[in-house]
């Protein structure tokens, strides 16, 4: 399996997120321009410029018209894919740090981070189909507990919404009244992304505890832990087979003194039922920080400390093997 390096960004990737057809993905990092990437042979489309910060995560429309992207800039901004201009953006007077388009798309939700006093929030605005209409004005306003919001999802048919924040905790909210419904710590470790299964039964969650969680998305329950011995970044479930996909390794801040391998900074593959490692693509030179499953589960993506981006086909020993 001879993966497509791809160097878009001279700064750590932040998020790598296919659209809904597979055919186009998106690239966040560190720097200020996300980029949009074949995804069959990893050529550059182009990307997008105008933010000031780093862009911390995106998200895509149904038809992947638009892209939409938070930004340490303290903004939220909307794209059109098909030329890269931007057209709106919710300018915030703290970091923007996740969001998730609704069902229908007829709704955005993003979050900002604690700031020069101010808590941490989960904004919702409601998205104009001409957005020549669109204002700035948000819909509602949930205040959090202390501690970075780290990823949103709408969940249960846009009723409610679940976020993953540090400390390990896991929250639900209603979408309409804001009121908390469900309160849950289901790591040790601040949780650093949270990934959604393709039908929504459930959620992934990557944490510096040195465990990934699949989590009940009504219960907010830890179904099955998968550990690693060193701190997960990022975790993807597999919509093709019973398999999930973690990245992480050592602390940034002590790559240096470490060797690839005793790093730990391998995309790691584990059965999402029996929780066993079966097995491992080594790659970067730092932590990785991103990872993502094609929706086809044919190929993965991998982002680095490092800036690179690593494309994966898989061979066709993945598809014919009994692992387990």
């Amino acid at each position: 399996m001879r993966p497509y390096l791809l160097k878009g960004h001279d700064r750590p990737l932040t998020q790598v997120k296919f659209n809904r057809e597979g055919d186009l993905f998106v690239t966040c990092a560190k720097n200020n321009q996300p980029c949009l990437w074949w995804s069959d042979d990893g050529k550059r489309v182009g990307t997008f410029e105008g933010h000031n910060g780093a862009v911390w995560s995106c998200d895509m429309t149904w038809e992947s018209d638009r892209l939409i992207t938070a930004s340490a800039d303290q903004t939220v901004r909307i794209w059109d894919m098909t030329n890269g201009k931007e057209q709106f953006q919710f300018k915030m007077g703290e970091p923007c740090r996740a969001c998730n388009l609704s069902l229908g798309e007829q709704m955005l939700a993003f979050t900002t981070d604690a700031f020069m006093g101010s808590s941490p929030m989960v904004h919702l605005a409601k998205l104009e189909d001409d957005l020549s209409q669109q204002t700035t004005k948000t819909v509602l306003g949930i205040q959090a507990p202390k501690g970075r919001i780290t990823r949103v999802f709408w969940s249960d048919m846009n009723r409610t919404l679940v976020t993953s924040h540090d400390g390990g905790f896991m929250r639900k909210w209603d979408s309409e009244t804001g009121k908390m419904l469900l309160e849950k710590q289901v790591h040790e470790g601040d949780i650093q992304d949270m990934q959604m299964s393709p039908d929504g039964a459930y959620f992934i969650t990557a944490s510096l505890d040195k465990t990934a969680k699949l989590v009940d998305a009504v219960e907010l329950e830890a179904l099955k832990t998968y550990k690693t011995g060193r701190f997960v970044q990022s975790a993807a479930i597999s919509p093709l087979f019973d398999h999930v996909l973690l990245g992480g390794g050592q602390d940034a801040s002590q790559v240096t003194t470490t060797s690839s391998k005793a790093g730990g900074f391998e995309a790691r593959f584990f059965h999402k039922i029996y929780q066993e490692e079966f097995g491992n693509v080594r790659g970067h030179f730092g932590p990785i920080n991103t990872v993502a499953f094609h929706p086809s589960g044919k190929s993965f993506l991998t982002g680095g400390e490092d800036g690179y981006v690593r494309l994966h086909h898989f061979d066709l020993d993945y598809f014919t093997t009994k692992f387990f």
